[in-house]
C-alpha cells in the first residue's frame, strides 16, 4: 500500500521517516507543542524514533494515517497531521495535529488541514471515503478550537473526564464534521 502524499501552496505532506527523528523530538520535546496533548514531553530522541514508528505503522494496519508538514521552500519539518484512528465500517474518523511554535499564526495547519479533510471527503485514502471527521480538545486550547471552527466543525459537546494522561482526568470537547458540510462550506469559497 503506497503512502499517499500530498502537495499543497507551501507545503508537502509526507511520510515520517528515521531521518526525521531529531525534528521530531524537538517538536514533541517542546513544552508549548505538548501543553494539551496525551503524551508527556519527550527526553531522548530514541523516543522520537519510538514515536514515528507507532505513526507509520496505523498506516501499515491500515488503522489511520499521520504526515509530516514540511515546508516546501526548506524541507523544514515544522509539525505532523493526520487521523489517528479511522473505520472504513462507519466511514469515520478522528483527526489530530500539531505545529512547532515557529510556525504558528501563518496558516500552515489549516493548509494542511483543508488538505488532508479534502483527501479525506473525497475518497483519496485507503480507509475509502469518509462521511464524519471529530476532533477533540482540551478546554482552553482556544487556538485548536478556533482552528476547527474555522475549517467548518462544529462544537458537539463536552465529554466529562473521559482522557486521563499525566495523571489526571481531562473533560475533552467534541468537534465534529460531515461530508455534506464540507462540501458545502468548500462550494461557498470557491464562489467567492
Amino acid at each position: 500500500m503506497q503512502f499517499p502524499e500530498f502537495n499543497t501552496p507551501r507545503l508537502k505532506l509526507v511520510r515520517l521517516t528515521e531521518d526525521d527523528s531529531k525534528d521530531i523530538f524537538t517538536l514533541f520535546s517542546n513544552d508549548k507543542v505538548i501543553e494539551y496533548y496525551d503524551l508527556g514531553a519527550l527526553t531522548q530522541t530514541s523516543q522520537a524514533l519510538s514515536l514515528i514508528n507507532f505513526f507509520n505503522s496505523r498506516y501499515t494496519d491500515n488503522t489511520g494515517v499521520r504526515w509530516g508538514i514540511r515546508l516546501k521552500e526548506s524541507n523544514r519539518l515544522m509539525g505532523t497531521c493526520g487521523f489517528n484512528t479511522w473505520s472504513p465500517k462507519m466511514k469515520s474518523a478522528d483527526i489530530g495535529y500539531d505545529l512547532h511554535p515557529d510556525f504558528w499564526g501563518y496558516g500552515f495547519a489549516s493548509e494542511a488541514i483543508t488538505e488532508i479533510l479534502n483527501a479525506a471527503f473525497t475518497g483519496l485514502l485507503p480507509c475509502g471515503k469518509l462521511n464524519r471527521i471529530q476532533a477533540d480538545t482540551i478546554p482552553g486550547n482556544d487556538a485548536s478550537e478556533a482552528l476547527l471552527l474555522k475549517l467548518g466543525f462544529k462544537e458537539e459537546g463536552l465529554r466529562r473526564e473521559s482522557g486521563y494522561w499525566k495523571g489526571m482526568f481531562h473533560d475533552l470537547k467534541c468537534f465534529g464534521l460531515l461530508e455534506y458540510e464540507y462540501v458545502k462550506s468548500t462550494l461557498v469559497v470557491e464562489k467567492c
